[in-house]
């Protein structure tokens, strides 16, 4: 069976050359357009994750970049590997090689010269109407590019006279084995350990247990050091997993985070992440320091991405400042507080109007209890700004909905208890700032 091999980012991915900074699910691409499309048009789907092999690139992508009957590059984020990949494709064949991209992405490199086919990614989803629509013109192309092998290739474009290389059998016998790699090759491919690793966090009920999808990050690790998604999976496990303490778990995700820049990035995801981990560490230790690092994250987090999350939380860290502070700063960041939960507000009602369960044209396709999350910061949103009658019934409303909804699914409707004791919880630690110091007028 010819062959297709995909490059490209996988999971969800901070496109930092978009403005503002948008995070997109990689993987919605590859499986909702790129690969059933591919089968589709009979060639076996190979993507660089699935291969089993050592480090980021290696003999057998080499291979597949060289061998493949056709290469599809994503570009989209901007991802460096797909990027290398797809040069490394045009210098080594003349034809068949796609290239796509989501319709925001930009590049400081001229990449004028090349077709590349853009799509709308919303961020968490694809629009049905998007995906049936490339993956019509994917197959189109797919289908096209094996039948008339045009050059696709700017280097043999502009080279014409350029000799295609040849890997022959007598000399790929005679060149020495490759290079060992520092990091011992994993048994299972990449996208096996991801799997291993995404049902060990889905099955998690006790800290403890967070051992288990640890182990799984760390050998993914080896493959992928510096990928941003596996630290910032790693440090969330890590600090969950509260091994072999509290404090300490919280100071080792903070040291695993260190690798991502906390202080500098503009990734939203790592900036929430450094914000809750110094959250925890302030109601730990009551460090000052923690505390005004928490909400200086949350705050760059919440600017970057307008966010409900970092949204929420910026405004709770700023209430537990003022609980502390003298009359004026108190005021000051109550003030502030009050601000952003207006803006969260606003921020969750266009989320539940665009991609809530009655709406059948949604654009945003939440994840499982991703609706009840956003109710519940819609809930501590109101009683924050004094509106507490509106946020009492909206809660009974969160939890009957979500309750529906996992018995609906077939799922256990229990698992309402502890996502409605973390509510519970964070309601009463708010009542209890708002309780404390000078408040602003209104």
């Amino acid at each position: 069976m010819p062959t297709c091999f995909v490059a490209m980012g996988f999971g969800k991915k901070t496109d930092f050359l978009s403005n503002p900074p948008r995070v997109l699910d990689l993987d919605r691409t590859f499986e909702d357009i790129i690969e059933p499309t591919v089968a589709d048009a009979g060639l076996d789907c190979v993507r660089a994750d699935k291969i089993i092999h050592s480090t980021v690139i290696d003999k057998p992508m080499y291979e597949q970049l060289l061998n493949a009957d056709v290469v599809i590059a994503d570009l989209s984020t901007s991802n460096a590997n797909a990027i290398y990949e797809l040069g490394v494709r045009h210098a080594l064949r003349p034809t068949t090689t796609i290239v796509m991209a989501e319709e925001n992405f930009t590049f400081p490199f001229d990449f004028n010269h090349l077709s590349i086919m853009k799509y709308r990614h919303l961020g968490e989803e694809i629009g049905f109407k998007e995906v049936n629509r490339v993956r019509g013109l994917l197959k189109q192309k797919l289908v096209m590019l094996v039948q008339k092998k045009e050059v696709d290739s700017p280097v043999y474009l502009f080279l014409p006279t350029l000799a295609r290389p040849e890997l022959t059998a007598a000399l790929a016998a005679a060149a020495p084995p490759p290079a060992e790699s520092s990091a011992p090759k994993d048994a299972s491919s990449f996208a096996e350990l991801m799997k291993n690793f995404q049902d060990a966090k889905a099955a998690v009920k006790q800290p403890y247990e967070w051992m288990q999808p640890i182990a799984f990050l760390n050998r993914l690790r080896t493959m992928q050091p510096q990928d941003p998604y596996i630290l910032q999976q790693l440090a969330l496990a890590t600090y969950k997993s509260k091994l072999p303490d509290s404090v300490n778990a919280l100071k080792n995700a903070k040291g695993i985070l260190e690798d991502l820049s906390p202080r500098t990035t503009a990734d939203p995801e790592t900036l929430g992440l450094w914000g809750a981990v110094h959250k925890r560490l302030w109601e730990e230790t009551k460090d000052p320091g923690a505390l005004d690092e928490s909400i200086t994250a949350y705050q760059r987090g919440f600017v970057v991405k307008s966010d409900y999350y970092n949204g929420i939380n910026y405004a709770f860290m700023l209430d537990v400042r003022a609980s502390i502070s003298t009359a004026d700063d108190a005021v000051t960041d109550r003030t502030t507080a009050r601000r952003v939960r207006t803006r969260v507000l606003e921020i969750c009602d266009k989320l539940l109007q665009a991609g809530g369960p009655s709406s059948p044209s949604a654009r945003l396709k939440a994840p499982e209890q991703e609706i009840f999350w956003i109710g519940a910061t819609k809930v501590e949103a109101l009683l924050g700004l004094g509106r507490s009658q509106e946020s009492d019934a909206l809660k009974t409303k969160v939890i009957d909905d979500e309750t529906a909804r996992l018995k609906a699914a077939g799922k256990d409707p229990t698992a309402i208890a502890w996502m409605s004791a973390s509510l519970f919880e964070q309601l009463e630690k708010l009542a209890g700032l708002l309780g404390a110091g000078p408040k602003p007028g209104g």
